[in-house]
């Protein structure tokens, strides 16, 4: 059973930075399509930025220039850095994992979310004026 375990959400000014961190047990980060979804009340679950075992990118146009994510495999953790938070960018962050392929943001918006078979928690983001 893979078991994902995000942190570093909290509250935050417009203009400020946040890291987020999504732990994994029991499987290396490095062998699945790993991504960060948001989700804000009212609206769809989206993704935000996604990475495979190859170091492949990819960024959902609202974040790219703002958002990084990477792999720390000694961590075994994915990672979102954020900057430049603006209110619209509020809502809770899930990390999520799949099986390699399908892993860039085009394909999870054609695939939608039934190919996601592990989630975390969530960690909220909260971005104030």
């Amino acid at each position: 059973q893979v078991r994902l375990e995000e942190s570093g959400g909290g509250p935050v000014q417009a203009g400020g930075s946040l890291k987020l961190s999504c732990a994994a047990s029991t499987y290396s980060v490095q062998t699945y399509c790993m991504a960060w979804f948001r989700q804000a009340p009212g609206k769809e679950r989206e993704a935000v930025a996604s990475i495979d075992g190859n170091d492949y990118q990819s960024f959902a146009n609202s974040v790219r220039g703002r958002f990084g994510v990477f792999l720390d495999a000694a961590k075994n953790t994915l990672n979102l850095l954020m900057t430049n938070l603006q209110p619209n960018d509020t809502a809770m962050y899930y990390c999520a994992a799949k099986a390699p392929g399908r892993c860039a943001i085009a394909s999870i918006r054609r695939w939608g979310l039934t190919p996601w078979p592990y989630w975390g928690q969530g960690t909220q983001v909260t971005v104030s004026p």
